[in-house]
């Protein structure tokens, strides 16, 4: 069963152009995000405001009345029966924000109405809370009276709620520099953002401040992307921008990074590249691996060393490994008697 726009408003069918007016403006102030934080506050107020939206345009109420929501939207009959809405299709494509901002004439009616009531529209339960103020009636004073028109160009959906198609902005991305051990261990970044929010008038905009905590799972890699829809810059005419974080390592003092894997230098002397030696590996989180070779080490020679690296993204218990890459350092020059010591003691080849 299709919704039934006047339960909504909180009216009855056959109800007038001033009751509809009323009901919204009563509605539309108790269920305003702004000022309601329950849950389900902005469901029901996008749902009033596609009440108002049909019941308020004679063509659009014209074929609710007759076929309901789904002859409304399309579903109610082929072209050319007389038992359906023919080639009428609505969909409610506005932004309930704007029809609210157009109805109060662009003015913010909390401030002027609800000051001394701390927000006060939990407690809106009055049949009109504007007939205090000679606002009741006919003509609403100017307060709810912008006038709708049917346009056929689109496709029945008449007024102004639909001359603006806004566009969502690009991207907007931001690195976000992560330490290795920050990828071993997984942690939460929490980024601060400046952006601009549209007021309650649907049209000017305040700066506001926002913190974005950034969850960094174990074993991420340099490139993933995070992304926080609809964070940027909001304005009457757009749909605000994604914010992006892209994941890049910080360099590290020790260790460099390959995938999964960890990559370690160690310098060790000629003598012990010749004649062997013990190196003390260090590992990302602070131990020391004592690794032994007793070959010639030629230099770049590696050494690989399993599950010191990194955790696999989508295997998070497992790790990569801890590569060691040997460079020899060589003496800047030697004395005699060692020299014709290593001539006796190398062969040419």
């Amino acid at each position: 069963m299709g919704k039934d726009y006047y339960d909504i408003l909180g009216i009855k069918k056959g109800a007038s152009e001033d009751d509809i007016k009323k009901a919204y403006r009563k509605q539309a102030l108790k269920y305003h995000p702004d000022k309601n934080k329950s849950p389900g506050a902005e469901d029901k107020f996008k749902e009033i405001a596609e009440a108002y939206d049909v019941l308020s345009d004679p063509k659009k109420k014209d074929v609710y009345d007759r076929f309901g929501e789904e002859g409304l939207k399309g579903g109610g009959g082929s072209t050319g029966s007389s038992s359906g809405p023919g080639n009428f299709s609505y969909t409610f494509q506005g932004d309930p924000h704007v029809i609210f901002s157009e109805f109060f004439g662009g003015r913010n009616p909390f401030e002027e109405f609800f000051g001394a009531r701390n927000g006060g529209v939990e407690n809106m339960d009055t049949d009109d809370p504007f007939s205090r103020f000679g606002m009741g009636g006919t003509g609403g004073g100017g307060m709810g009276g912008f006038s709708r028109s049917f346009n056929p160009g689109m496709g029945g959906m008449g007024g102004p709620t639909s001359v603006v198609k806004k566009h969502q902005d690009p991207p907007v991305v931001h690195d976000l520099r992560v330490a290795l051990d920050e990828v071993l261990m997984g942690c939460t970044k929490k980024m601060k953002i400046s952006r601009k929010r549209l007021n309650s008038d649907g049209r000017t905009t305040r700066p506001e401040e926002k913190i974005l905590e950034v969850q960094i799972k174990k074993g991420w890699k340099e490139g993933t992307k995070i992304t926080f829809p609809r964070e940027g810059d909001e304005t009457p005419r757009n749909i605000p921008a994604d914010i992006v974080f892209v994941l890049k390592d910080k360099p590290h003092p020790v260790f460099k990074r390959d995938g999964s894997d960890i990559i370690y230098t160690a310098k060790i002397s000629l003598r012990d590249a010749l004649c062997g030696c013990t190196i003390q590996a260090p590992t990302l989180d602070g131990r020391l691996l004592p690794v032994s070779t007793t070959d010639v080490v030629q230099p770049g020679m590696k050494r690989r060393i399993s599950g010191e690296g990194l955790p696999y993204p989508k295997r998070p218990n497992r790790r990569g490994d801890l590569i060691i890459v040997y460079e020899v350092k060589f003496p800047e020059r030697l004395s005699e008697s060692a020299r014709n010591t290593i001539a006796q003691v190398l062969p040419r080849s």
